[in-house]
């Protein structure tokens, strides 16, 4: 058999994601390298955008976890994007504590103002809308968090606009 033809579990990843997976995996001792795993989803994602099956599976394989265990873990979290998204990612907090203070008016406000309905992703590519949990900011709700970083507080429907509208001129 010619050696050529053997493939990693990792072929497809590249060597500096490699390397960036070890310097990850070399903050833990050897029995708990998978507690990398999400360091590793968010190099992929860094890297790509999003973190597909594929790449799942490779992270299972470098770190010796089980591919349901990676798949867990991008799905619990939504900083993690499991297909292409725009280039400004909106979460708006749809938890109780929002709701109750109008998290549902903001979502219906932008999803009349993109176009588009939660989870989808605006035609140029530039916003995609998303329904998140809670993030952590009841007391200044509605709240929502842009790119996974940025928190937006007492999200009123003309504060929505000043902010869809900054983004937008910030190509």
């Amino acid at each position: 058999m010619n050696s050529d033809t053997t493939h990693s579990p990792q072929a497809s990843l590249s060597a500096a994601t490699l390397e960036r997976f070890a310097r990850e995996v070399a903050k833990y001792p050897p029995t708990g390298k998978q507690s990398a795993v999400m360091a590793c989803l968010t190099i992929v994602q860094q890297d790509e955008g999003f973190v597909s099956e594929q790449r799942e599976r490779e992270i299972a394989a470098y770190l010796g976890m089980a591919p349901i265990a990676v798949h867990e873990v991008t799905t619990f979290y939504n900083m993690y994007n499991q297909r292409p998204v725009g280039k400004f990612k909106l979460n708006v907090c749809t938890n109780l504590p929002c709701q109750l203070r109008d998290g549902a008016v903001a979502l219906k406000h932008l999803e009349k103002k993109l176009g588009i309905a939660m989870g989808e992703t605006t035609p140029d590519g530039m916003f995609t809308l998303q329904q998140s949990e809670c993030l952590g900011a009841c007391a200044d709700s509605p709240v929502m968090l842009v790119n996974d970083r940025t928190m937006c507080s007492f999200m009123s429907n003309e504060k929505l606009d000043q902010l869809i509208d900054g983004l937008k001129g910030a190509q």
